[in-house]
């Protein structure tokens, strides 16, 4: 599986791009390292954890075109170029992430809560802005202090 820009991939690739990556070196039960192969594992965003294994020696024995084929589609989840990047350039690979985009006008829960404790009914909460909220809460917090 070498191409005219990469050599053939072999176990020192595949460990630089664990590292590079930040993968965790996975112990056995005494907290050793686990000694016939160098097992890596990531755990990424979504909960889902890929785990690897590299054997021993971690040299520039080369992999099998269906080996290596099996390595990056099933343990590392790369596709070629992006395991190349990663171990050539230390660029990461795009393991995509959660996306929750908050509304532009999205109040802070802490200021939710605040004006509702200090007695703002909800359906008045939720017609201000993050500017308007801020500025009632000020207002009511010394309204507060004046009243004491």
């Amino acid at each position: 599986m070498s191409s005219p820009r990469h050599p053939a991939p072999n176990r020192e690739h595949h460990d630089t791009f664990c590292t590079t990556e930040r993968w965790t070196l996975v112990r056995g039960a005494t907290g050793q390292p686990v000694r016939h192969h160098r097992t890596y594992e990531l755990v990424l965003w979504d909960a889902r954890v890929l785990r690897t294994r590299i054997s021993r020696p971690v040299d520039r024995s080369t992999y099998g075109a269906r080996m290596w084929a099996h390595v990056l589609r099933h343990q590392l989840q790369v596709d070629a170029p992006a395991f190349w990047r990663c171990v050539d350039d230390g660029t990461l690979p795009d393991r995509g992430s959660p996306v929750h985009p908050a509304p532009a006008n999205a109040l802070p829960l802490y200021l939710v809560r605040a004006l509702h404790d200090l007695g703002v009914p909800e359906s008045e909460i939720l017609d201000l802005g993050p500017a308007d909220a801020a500025g009632l809460h000020a207002e009511l917090l010394r309204r507060a202090a004046e009243q004491s």
